[in-house]
């Protein structure tokens, strides 16, 4: 079992969620159970399962929750690239958050081939 709060890849990817919670607000209200939605799960799903896979008693189950991080990183990333492209989010934000993104996945990646 892994101290979660330790880990530098779920501090991020908390921050991460605190990030797009705070830009989803100026989206259209419209989208609150559309885009607004889907994003922020996909983005709590992250450190929501690497929380979920430290507690799990072997490696195998800890990597099988990091690709399910993995999954929702991509997604996350595919939905912003949707908000930017409909004009909800600035290339600006946009590029922050996928920066974050990537640096997240590169980290989770890591971090599954250190456990497998």
């Amino acid at each position: 079992m892994q101290d979660y709060k330790s880990l530098i890849v779920w501090q991020k990817a908390h921050r991460l969620t605190l990030d797009v919670y705070k830009v989803t607000k100026d989206f259209p209200k419209d989208e609150t159970y559309g885009l607004i939605s889907q994003i922020r799960r996909a983005s709590v799903s992250i450190p929501t399962n690497i929380v979920e896979g430290s507690g799990r008693s072997t490696q195998n189950d800890f990597a099988r929750f990091l690709y399910i991080s993995f999954g929702s990183g991509n997604e996350l990333e595919y939905e912003l690239l949707l908000a930017k492209d409909l004009s909800y989010l600035s290339k600006e934000k946009f590029d922050i958050l996928s920066d974050q993104i990537i640096e997240i996945k590169k980290m989770l990646s890591g971090l599954i081939k250190k456990i497998s």
